[in-house]
């Protein structure tokens, strides 16, 4: 039986083998588990987010990506990503294996906060761990086979995520002990996940109609781009305000200042675009809130609301700009994942080394950090740009050498060598299924032809249509071919 009780005002207590008294509070617990919850639904979120961007013939396939992407890291984690990242005898690049399996994680205090559980902590960092892939994973859409995405979510998430992680928060990593602020993942989560969707899109290279009026399409969904959006801004409260590991003063701080950043953000990027287009997009409305959320994670802990301001005005300008970027480099980034993400979390990083303060970091009446320029510690924007330098480096380096290893592996290729398979969608290619049940319709009502279908999609990629030709229309001269052929 655990060891464990209960004291008069309710807290849990527990003895270590020392007879040393560990308690934890409820209430940091109960937000702890309450967070866990709200970064889950951030997961299906991005793929909601995803899907709608894209073109109608792909769009299940972001969604299952984002339900395979958590089933996959849940068993790494367990596995042995938790004791990869926060194991106490690791070294400072990575842990070790002494939680493999998850043994021995329960009723001690975590390395994270002394206040909760390592059981708590795990399952919350899990959910981080989970969303991190899943960001990356956008590359792969419209051009990507499904089945080796899986191998790579667990090696990635296991060569990849894990250290970064390590060296950013366990207080064994040679970031944290440098004095980098990260509350909550500008390097783990963004900067790596959008620096591997970079690597994931040169390696895949452009899809078909590059350069052409073929891929100048519109999101197929906005609807599912702003349920993606309340999925992850409802979401973010737990990935930032839980990130303060108790339900304190802290944690209310960083709700604020995810809150205003993301509204920032959002109206930011909004005006940007209307200065084009002359219409309020949804679309870019959306885009710039994931922007001001990216930015302001690392800082969320560290900055007053004011600076939040400022954090979404940069975040919204700056990685609208960045979408243009793949124009310049020539690379086919279909979601623009490394704009968002890899130069939000950098432009995250390089701002918290100026407007972190030591006395926003003291709201939860423990933390102790020297703050950033605001407070005249001068060296810390250094520390920051070195962390985000290494993020960019290593996650770019060594996404691309788990992709080419893939590569040369029987069954592990990631890239398409059909290019039918694009031609009519990734979802009917690889799923068989559908994200609206209309475009099977011509299957259920046994009127479907294979060779006219396919000779219609072969002229809508060149002809510049948006939607692919699934069935024939009634009355047309292929309608009257099958039917005489039946």
């Amino acid at each position: 039986m655990v060891n464990v009780s209960y004291d008069a005002s309710g807290d849990l207590n527990w003895y270590d083998s020392d007879g040393t008294l560990w308690v934890y509070n409820l209430g940091d617990i109960a937000w702890v588990i309450a967070a866990t919850a709200l970064v889950w639904i951030m997961i299906p979120g991005v793929g909601f987010f995803y899907s709608g961007l894209l073109r109608r013939k792909n769009a299940l396939s972001m969604i299952w990506l984002s339900m395979v992407t958590l089933a996959v890291v849940s068993f790494q984690w367990f596995f042995w990503g938790f004791s990869l990242a926060f194991s106490e005898t690791g070294s400072a690049y990575i842990g070790d294996l002494r939680y493999f399996g998850l043994k021995g994680v329960l009723e001690k205090p975590s390395i994270g906060s002394t206040r909760i559980p390592s059981l708590a902590f795990c399952v919350f960092q899990l959910m981080f761990a989970a969303i991190t892939p899943m960001l990356a994973l956008g590359a792969l859409a419209e051009h990507a086979r499904l089945g080796p995405s899986m191998v790579f979510v667990f090696l990635w998430s296991t060569i990849v995520y894990d250290p970064i992680a390590c060296w950013t928060w366990n207080s064994n990593g040679w970031s944290f002990k440098m004095g980098g602020l990260d509350f909550a993942g500008g390097t783990p989560v963004h900067i790596s996940s959008g620096t591997a969707a970079l690597a994931i899109s040169i390696y895949l290279g452009k899809r078909r109609g590059y350069g052409t009026d073929r891929l100048a399409y519109k999101p197929h969904n906005s609807t599912y781009v702003v349920l993606g959006t309340v999925f992850l801004w409802f979401g973010w409260f737990g990935f930032n305000g839980g990130s303060a590991l108790g339900a304190n003063l802290r944690a209310i701080q960083a709700c604020i200042v995810t809150n205003l950043a993301a509204s920032v953000g959002g109206l930011t990027w909004m005006l940007w675009d209307y200065r084009l287009e002359k219409k309020w997009s949804v679309v870019g409305f959306c885009s710039g809130a994931v922007c001001g959320l990216v930015a302001i994670t690392p800082a969320s802990g560290f900055v007053g609301s004011p600076a939040a301001v400022l954090f979404g005005v940069a975040g919204g300008t700056i990685c609208n700009f960045a979408t243009q970027l793949k124009f310049l480099l020539h690379y086919d980034d279909a979601l623009d994942i490394f704009a968002v993400h890899g130069i939000g979390g950098i432009v995250g990083n390089i701002l918290t080394g100026i407007f972190a303060q030591k006395s926003v970091a003291g709201f939860d009446g423990l933390a102790e950090i020297d703050g950033g320029w605001l407070d005249a510690h001068w060296v810390q924007l250094g520390y920051q740009i070195a962390d985000s330098s290494a993020g960019v480096g290593y996650s770019f380096v060594l996404t691309t050498i788990i992709l080419w290893i893939m590569h040369y592996t029987p069954y592990c290729r990631l890239r398409l060598s059909d290019d039918e398979a694009e031609i009519i969608g990734i979802d009917d290619a690889e799923m068989g299924e559908f994200a609206y049940d209309y475009v099977g319709l011509e299957s259920d009502l046994g009127v479907r032809d294979e060779a006219a279908g396919l000779a219609k999609e072969h002229e809508n990629a060149l002809s510049g249509g948006r939607e692919p030709r699934h069935g024939v229309e009634a009355g047309s001269s292929e309608g009257s071919e099958i039917e005489k052929r039946q």
